[in-house]
């Protein structure tokens, strides 16, 4: 869980880092995996994590199924979940990145069902918008993966699961110049 404080059924990065003072900028709902900043300046969790700032987030996303152009596009352009509608986004099909840690558990394996994936950035984050997104054009989400939030990327520094590094905050304020 995207938390310091103690969950009464899930570990929390309480569990994985005894940093002082540092916080979460943005979070990860309990069924998704990937990248999470974490910081001890206010400010810059406020620049992150501040839908007004609208730092793009890459997700890719292993869905059950084949998506064709008109659900790439669907995907893309503003899409209407009921509660809101979502940003355009950008949308596209890609190949499992080799860097990608297995899954523990493994997703289910149906011969009959083929999965792709997917790579979505947007600049906005709803509750559960990437499932919500995908289920509504037909394509459920399996696993999802967050890669990318602004300059910071799994992409060119990945990391495995319970890994971290420190940045420097102004990798992330030279990107926004």
């Amino acid at each position: 869980m995207c938390q310091f404080s103690p969950h009464p059924q899930r570990p929390t990065l309480a569990d994985y880092l005894e940093i002082p003072n540092i916080y979460p900028a943005g979070r990860l709902d309990a069924d998704s995996e990937g990248l999470v900043l974490l910081t001890d300046d206010g400010q810059l969790q406020h620049d992150i994590s501040d839908p007004a700032h609208k730092q793009p987030k890459t997700y890719i996303a292993q869905v059950e199924g084949l998506p064709d152009a008109c659900a790439l596009t669907r995907l893309s352009n503003p899409l209407d979940l009921g509660e809101f509608i979502t940003q355009p986004c950008k949308a596209s099909r890609i190949e499992i990145p080799q860097w990608l840690w297995p899954r523990d558990p493994p997703i289910r394996d149906r011969r009959t069902h083929p999965t792709s994936w997917l790579a979505l950035t947007l600049t906005e984050g709803k509750n559960r918008q990437v499932r919500r997104m995908t289920a509504a054009v037909g394509l459920p989400t399996l696993r999802l993966v967050r890669i990318s939030i602004g300059p910071f990327t799994l992409a060119t520094h990945p990391l495995l699961p319970g890994e971290w590094r420190e940045v420097d905050p102004e990798e992330f304020k030279r990107a926004k110049s």
